[in-house]
């Protein structure tokens, strides 16, 4: 397996921003890593049973993060592609229940998407800036995107999990 990300000794002297976009941006290859090379099936495999997690599932689910973080930033409501959100109940669990007879490529396709979107929103704001989300948190960018980090790096690694189960191919 192979990938585009920026090696380590590359962002030692980064400032604050490019630190944080260069970060995401390796996480969100890494995830592409994970992905590459594998049929729509292996894409598609439950962890263990009854656990619903997949690479799909992981795909579909951070296209939902991504755009439940920062659509309100782009100056809409969120649309998230799979499934529902509330405050009292959370996602409803359809970015990862129903990956069974779903579009891979246009799942894949939805989450490129939705980074190229997340990228042109964050490039358009300042780190400090703060918005008032509907139900009524107030969030600066900088935490959007730490917080897009820490999931990222914590679904890369049920990805890594995934990926050895499929193939037997691992790396970070």
């Amino acid at each position: 397996m192979n990938s585009d990300r920026v090696a380590p000794a590359d962002m030692f002297l980064l400032g604050e921003r490019d630190l944080l976009t260069t970060m995401l941006d390796n996480h969100r290859a890494t995830l592409a890593w994970k992905c590459a090379g594998l049929a729509a099936d292996q894409l598609r495999l439950r962890a263990v049973e009854p656990a619903t997690l997949s690479l799909l599932g992981l795909v579909r689910h951070l296209t939902n993060v991504e755009d439940g973080w920062l659509a309100e930033w782009g100056g809409r409501e969120s649309a998230l592609a799979y499934g529902t959100y509330s405050p009292e109940d959370g996602y409803d669990g359809a970015d990862f229940d129903g990956v069974d007879s779903a579009d891979v490529a246009a799942g894949l396709a939805a989450w490129q998407a939705q980074v190229d979107e997340s990228r042109r929103i964050v490039a358009a704001h300042e780190l400090d800036a703060v918005l008032h989300y509907a139900d009524g948190d107030v969030v600066s960018l900088r935490y959007v995107l730490a917080h897009l980090i820490e999931e990222y790096a914590r679904h890369n690694g049920h990805a890594d999990l995934l990926r050895q189960r499929i193939d037997g191919a691992t790396g970070e």
